[in-house]
């Protein structure tokens, strides 16, 4: 049997902006009905870290709280109850899992909505106070605990943690957006706003979703080189054109029309603007990466004059999870997710790797406790 500690190291947030904090963790010695102890694999860097970190996000987060949100780990021990996933696989020690955050199933969203990811009693990971039970909330740690009510999903024994951990966020996010769309059609153009982990990992499933032509926005070219090889029929860099320019070049691809499905990823208030334009009169907006507390203005007339559909996507319910490490699993031979993946750091280095993310000198970076 794995002897298990009674303490695990974790990267802890006690003030916002200050360095990260390595702490020892207290480690339940007991596990509620249908939770999972994991001992964390690997946890991919996102940029909400960055924006909690530095205490930026429009969400209220109080603190203390273990950093990190998208984790792949190994499960070391289960309470009692059901040992399966999600989606029915059996879950047996030593497994691989991503897990998501909470839903009640018992408020108004979850049950007349059927939208749990705005679950009003919903328990998030790296958003829980880690000075209370069950203490290990985060990714950046070297124990993660599964809460009885988050879904799991096993990881294929062909997605690397490298892989599976950028899928329970990043990947997740895209899948949910592409939902949240009622799909892409295959006589759509598609214009993917950010060459960032979910811009990227949105050309890829833009593209082997059947639309007739992908555009990605974004920089630096490095980025962009990512983005061509992902599927993107055209790059755009937004360090050599302005608005005006990337307006008539997506108009020029489009007949004049412009693009009937546009997909932000920038996390840049302004981008959303610049998106109106984009879209062509009918199209599908729908926006992702609008978590910070930053501001914009736009004229409401355009949604009218040009009757747009602006769809907002947060997060994604456990079917997200598994569409995400299946899209993994069946396409990683053909496309190269791995140049994502920038820089391994351990757990000590855990203020340089997001000193780097930070500074964008990272794409994907992953801590390894």
């Amino acid at each position: 049997m794995t002897h298990i500690p009674s303490v695990s190291r974790a990267a802890v947030v006690r003030n916002f902006g200050d360095p990260i904090l390595i702490e020892e963790v207290p480690i339940p010695s007991e596990l509620e009905s249908g939770a999972i102890l994991t001992r964390i694999e690997m946890c991919s860097v996102c940029g909400t870290d960055v924006h909690l970190w530095q205490g930026s996000l429009s969400t209220k987060v109080e603190l203390p709280v273990i950093l990190g949100h998208e984790m792949v780990g190994r499960i070391v021990t289960m309470g009692s109850g059901p040992q399966r996933d999600t989606v029915g696989l059996p879950l047996r020690i030593g497994d691989r899992i991503t897990w998501s955050h909470t839903s009640c199933n018992s408020c108004f969203f979850c049950t007349v909505a059927q939208e749990p990811t705005l679950c009003q009693n919903a328990r998030r990971y790296m958003y829980e106070r880690m000075d209370r039970f069950p203490y290990l909330f985060g990714g950046f740690a070297e124990y993660g605990y599964v809460l009885p009510e988050a879904g799991r999903v096993r990881v294929p024994d062909n997605v690397s943690n490298e892989l599976a951990s950028l899928s329970s966020c990043a990947l997740r996010s895209v899948m949910n957006a592409i939902d949240v769309l009622d799909g892409i059609g295959v006589t759509e153009v598609v214009v993917v706003q950010g060459a960032g982990p979910l811009g990227l990992l949105a050309t890829a499933v833009a593209k082997v979703s059947g639309a007739r032509r992908v555009i990605t926005i974004g920089a630096p070219d490095a980025r962009l080189a990512i983005a061509a090889e992902f599927g993107a029929d055209e790059t755009i860099s937004v360090e050599q054109t302005s608005p005006e320019e990337r307006t008539e070049r997506v108009r020029a691809a489009t007949s004049g029309r412009g693009a009937d499905i546009v997909m932000e990823f920038t996390g840049h208030p302004q981008a959303f603007n610049e998106g109106l334009d984009l879209i062509r009169r009918g199209g599908r907006y729908v926006v992702v990466g609008q978590l910070g507390s930053g501001t914009t203005t736009f004229r409401p007339s355009l949604i009218v004059s040009k009757q747009l559909r602006i769809l907002g996507s947060l997060s994604g319910r456990a079917k997200a999870y598994w569409k995400a490490l299946d899209f993994i699993s069946m396409h990683k031979d053909t496309i190269p997710f791995d140049h994502m993946i920038s820089r391994h750091y351990r757990l000590d280095e855990v203020n340089t790797a997001m000193d780097r993310m930070k500074k964008y000198a990272e794409i994907k970076p992953v801590i390894e406790p």
